[in-house]
């Protein structure tokens, strides 16, 4: 009777702290201010280099990554970013073979997302990290 369930659907369970990882300017733009508009705290890189220097500084809860960036893989982005702290990927991929899945898994991946990025696929994954 309290408590209206159209509510606990539009916002997710809390914020997250996210990573996105992105060397597509109009993809990263659209990802980072969706996500804040969902009202998580967001970071952003488009590189290799640029993302592992950020979480060497900062704590996240997720790092939503593209695995094809031009100066490594998010493979090495995820995987770096596991042994530094406890953190969920998410893969960002035009790939969606079963090796392909199986590699981000063995990187670190605890997801995979085909793009073009379906936003409620995202917003459930999300949900099922910060229930």
């Amino acid at each position: 009777m309290g408590d209206d369930p159209t509510k606990t659907l539009s916002k997710p369970g809390k914020s997250l702290r996210i990573l996105v990882v992105e060397d597509h300017g109009d993809t990263l733009q659209v990802l980072s201010r969706l996500l804040r508009h969902f009202g998580h705290e967001v970071s952003v890189a488009d590189c290799t280099q640029s993302a592992l220097e950020i979480v060497q500084s900062k704590q996240f809860d997720v790092v939503l990554c593209d695995v094809g960036l031009p100066d490594g893989s998010g493979y090495d982005v995820i995987s770096q970013a596991k042994r530094k702290q406890p953190v969920k990927g998410v893969a960002l991929t035009g790939f969606d073979k079963d090796e392909d899945i199986r590699r981000g898994k063995e990187a670190g991946f605890d997801f995979h997302l085909t793009k073009p990025v379906d936003f409620h696929e995202l917003r459930t994954v999300l949900g099922q990290i910060a229930p």
